[in-house]
């Protein structure tokens, strides 16, 4: 085994200060965002009685990241990382804490959520850039695979947080609480984070706008660039939308109250155990041969379904489903190489814009679908649609 081709190790990964101080910020704002989304939900409907609008809460948040990914995303290369992050973190808590202490009309809430929302993928961009800057070969991969799993057990924990603060104290009191984490990330970024220059070159000190829109088209309309992003987008937002369906399909199947939540909660688990045991223990070269069998893993038991398995075969099959998450692992180091060096924050910002918006899109899709049809056959046509895509992810390394 060639040193190039050795699997990372977590030691290697968290030696790394900035990355150390990257992880805890960023795992301590996807918790308190998990937190605000659930408290906001339920604080709209508490006072609207809307089904409709408590969802518009839960989902203000996303379809703006596009806006902000596409029209933005250069300041992720033009600005220095460090103040960049903190700002978003605190623009980030004085949302919440506005939230949480004002008592703002509904309209007003949900717009300044979708204002936030505009700046996330800069925010992320900029993060994403110097984790790439500062992990280089498999320890990149192994950091992306790191976050993966920190993403998944705290919006997790954030959900069930969020859930115990709301029942326990009330949503307002809950808004705080999310505030005080991304205070508590901003804090981290100042301290652990070393303080580093803008990378843009001196052409690129146009518009913010327009360098962030011709930056946008210029790696759209690489084939390779273009090629890695779809891979990445699509399988996420057709699992996103079969996800959105499984309380439906659980009612549907006559499964316990409660079910839905264990179905929720079972690719997720998939993932963590995925991401573990192929970014640790499966060499790089392996991986990037293997995504396309990952992508299979990820979308054929949803199609399984069809045969109404037992509660307990479903719960196993989402579970082994979420293992196929792991496909994007055997990406990195290929879409790492595609990034243009001076535009690499923006490719992550636009990594980003995409998993979002789309993962907006996907249940929405679905949704209707599964209105026409049934939520087991939306599903089925999900898990199928993954299946699909790895036809299109090249054999091989990438």
């Amino acid at each position: 085994m060639t040193v190039a081709d050795r699997p990372a190790t977590y030691r290697e990964v968290f030696a790394e200060p900035s990355f150390r101080a990257l992880f805890l910020a960023r795992t301590l704002a996807i918790g308190a965002n998990a937190v605000q989304i659930f408290a906001l939900s339920v604080l709209v409907y508490s006072q609207t009685g809307s089904p409709l609008l408590s969802a518009l809460a839960f989902g203000a948040g996303f379809l703006p990241q596009f806006v902000g990914g596409l029209l933005l995303g250069a300041l992720t290369d033009r600005l220095r990382p460090r103040p960049l992050i903190v700002v978003g973190y605190g623009i980030e808590a004085a949302l919440a804490a506005a939230l949480g202490l004002l008592d703002l009309p509904v309209a007003l809430s949900l717009t300044l959520v979708a204002v936030v929302a505009c700046g996330t993928p800069v925010f992320a961009g900029a993060a994403a850039r110097v984790i790439a800057e500062r992990l280089t070969g498999d320890a990149y991969v192994l950091g992306r695979s790191v976050s993966n799993m920190s993403s998944s057990t705290a919006q997790l924990l954030g959900l069930a947080g969020g859930g115990i603060a709301v029942a326990a104290a009330g949503p307002h009191a809950a808004l705080l609480g999310a505030a005080g984490c991304h205070i508590a990330a901003a804090i981290a970024v100042r301290l652990g984070l070393p303080a580093t220059p803008s990378v843009a070159p001196a052409e690129q000190r146009a518009g913010a706008i327009r360098d962030s829109w011709a930056g946008a088209v210029a790696m759209l309309s690489d084939g390779t660039i273009r090629r890695l992003l779809l891979a990445q987008w699509l399988p996420s937002a057709f699992v996103a939308g079969a996800e959105a369906l499984f309380v439906a399909y659980g009612a549907g199947r006559g499964f316990p109250a409660g079910a839905g939540a264990v179905l929720m909660g079972a690719p997720a688990l998939g993932m963590l155990l995925g991401n573990f045991v192929v970014g640790r223990f499966v060499r790089p070269a392996r991986r990037e041969r293997l995504v396309r069998a990952f992508l299979v893993v990820l979308g054929a038991p949803l199609i399984v379904l069809l045969v109404a398995p037992p509660l307990p075969v479903v719960v196993g099959l989402l579970i082994v489903a979420g293992t196929g998450f792991a496909y994007g692992l055997g990406l990195q180091r290929a879409f790492l190489a595609a990034a243009p060096e001076h535009r690499r924050g923006q490719l992550f910002a636009l990594l980003s814009t995409g998993l979002m918006a789309l993962q907006g899109i996907g249940p929405l899709v679905l949704g209707a679908l599964a209105e026409l049809t049934s939520p087991v056959v939306a599903i089925a046509v999900a898990g199928l649609a993954t299946v699909l895509v790895a036809r299109g992810v090249r054999r091989g390394p990438l």
